[in-house]
């Protein structure tokens, strides 16, 4: 089922246009990722999807619904974690609830049972410094989770972490993908990662931005799945479209 479509998205600065006809769609429990070079305009489309920035044209649909313009309504989730460092792990987690108008005890009782899945059982009560990169961002993508509504974006969540760990995030993603309902919209700069994360991959080139091609990600993320032939191959396509090969 489609959840959210942008259609024909053009977006300028002053003289600068940075977005032309970009259109796509994300469709139920999918992860999603927008790949490209900087500047090619991955974070402005992410604003206006968001409802950041209203489109100079084109328009947003959310399970139907224009929303176009309107913020709120979409998950965002930006490159840094922008936790709270005078807030406990939990309270930061529960900020998008308690913004609804949740008490802090109903925020954090609704908050409890994810904790686990997510990997930060025990992790409640400290704060925001006493805490590795990896589980920072583990509990902003929780809260990220938290604000949703089944949807979410995220602008290069994993690209302030050191290979290794990144490599671990990548596990646990997938992991706790298979265990939560949402649907996903990935900005990445790093060809690997999108073809380990994503059941399909937009290429955003171009000088204005234009989508240049949509793969499609079919195998079963296996173990050794980057060590794979059908993982090389997958390289070679995004990288053909990229113009990069």
């Amino acid at each position: 089922m489609e959840i959210l479509k942008a259609e024909q998205i053009s977006k300028r600065f002053g003289d600068k246009e940075v977005l032309q006809n970009v259109s796509l769609t994300l469709n139920a429990g999918e992860i999603v990722g927008v790949l490209g070079v900087s500047g090619g305009g991955k974070t402005t489309l992410f604003n206006v999807l968001s409802g950041v920035c209203a489109p100079d044209g084109g328009r947003v649909l959310l399970r139907g619904e224009d929303v176009t313009g309107k913020p709120g309504k979409v998950s965002y989730m930006l490159q840094k974690d922008l936790l709270f460092p005078y807030r406990r792990v939990v309270d930061n987690v529960c900020l998008p609830l308690t913004l609804r108008g949740m008490s802090r005890r109903e925020a954090r009782a609704a908050a409890e049972p994810y904790f686990e899945p997510f990997g930060l059982a025990g992790t409640q009560t400290l704060y925001p410094a006493q805490l590795s990169g990896g589980m920072r961002q583990r509990a902003a993508f929780l809260r990220t989770y938290l604000a949703s509504d089944g949807v979410a974006l995220l602008d290069e969540p994993f690209s302030a972490l050191d290979a290794i760990t990144k490599r671990t995030m990548h596990k646990w993603y997938l992991g706790v993908m298979r265990t939560i309902e949402l649907s996903v919209l990935l900005i990445t700069h790093d060809v690997d990662e999108a073809i380990l994360l994503c059941d399909r991959v937009y290429i955003l080139s171009g000088k204005p931005g234009e989508i240049r091609a949509q793969i499609r990600i079919d195998k079963e993320k296996t173990e050794d799945f980057a060590l794979s032939t059908d993982f090389l191959d997958y390289k070679r396509q995004i990288l053909a479209a990229m113009h990069l090969d």
